[in-house]
């Protein structure tokens, strides 16, 4: 378990995980003894993207800094900072940072863990 005082997590003791152009941190989630809630914070390099991929659960994206695509069920939806994208369950979506700077976002799921699967519904191997 992570370094926890007195049910306060800090962020600079959690690992950082990485894929090309991403780097990660699980805020809140099953790994800090949590059922209903996962918190994830990501950062995507300029022209970074997400697999394509779905949850087995709904999502909302948080976007505090850069400019965002989100590829879901045949539509684009350009997003910025101070916006929320909503995500809902089994529905595969694809994340693209189409900024000149890092883009920023946190991920919150109303559920630990959570399950992440490819486009044919296997679960995914992430390194978190």
């Amino acid at each position: 378990m992570t370094a926890i005082a007195r049910n306060v997590i800090s962020h600079a003791t959690l690992p950082l995980a990485e894929l090309p152009g991403i780097t990660h941190r699980t805020l809140a989630g099953h790994e800090h003894g949590l059922t209903q809630l996962s918190i994830w914070k990501q950062t995507l390099a300029p022209g970074a993207s997400t697999p394509p991929h779905s949850h087995d659960t709904e999502e909302v994206v948080l976007c505090h800094a850069g400019r965002g695509e989100v590829h879901l069920d045949g539509q684009v939806h350009r997003f910025g900072p101070a916006s929320s994208v909503l995500l809902p369950r089994d529905v595969p979506h694809q994340i693209f940072n189409v900024g000149d700077e890092p883009m920023e976002i946190t991920g919150v799921f109303p559920a630990a863990p959570v399950g992440v699967f490819d486009l044919e519904a296997k679960p995914m191997q992430l390194p978190w």
